[in-house]
């Protein structure tokens, strides 16, 4: 998790402390994307809230806030456990290949999420099974099926 998700996380705790920040990435040089979660949905007028709530930031940056849609990054260990069994697509920091072989790295891999630790998660990709660290891991969402 960046210093700025975590930032954004603690401004958002009081102003709206149900609000689940999942990822929060800058965009280009100067477009902040915030994407968050309800137990009761995302609405419109829940970004509007959460846009208020940042309004610091928007000083800095242009905001964009935003429901997870289909395709839900997953950012945190917990993410991954919630949705073992699902598919996800998952990219790299540095290219990377399976235990023991390395004669095709690659930084993207896509397949069912087998498993997930506090320190990696395990993808069955049309590799094969590969275990990725969350240090090493750029960016990651759900895939639909």
């Amino acid at each position: 998790m960046t210093a700025l998700q975590t930032d954004v996380e603690q401004r958002l705790a009081d102003a709206e402390s149900k609000v689940e920040v999942l990822l929060v990435e800058v965009v280009g040089a100067s477009t902040l994307r915030v994407f968050i979660d309800h137990p009761d949905g995302v609405t419109l007028a829940l970004c509007e809230r959460v846009t208020h709530a940042l309004a610091e930031l928007r000083e800095r940056y242009t905001l964009e806030v935003s429901s997870p849609g289909i395709e839900r990054p997953l950012s945190k260990p917990e993410h991954f456990r919630r949705f073992v069994g699902r598919r996800a697509r998952v990219r790299t920091r540095e290219p990377r290949g399976w235990a023991g072989t390395y004669p095709n790295p690659r930084r993207s891999f896509t397949g069912e999420l087998v498993g997930a630790t506090e320190h990696e998660i395990t993808l069955a990709a049309d590799g094969g099974v590969i275990a990725i660290p969350y240090a090493d891991i750029s960016r990651s969402n759900l895939v639909e099926e």
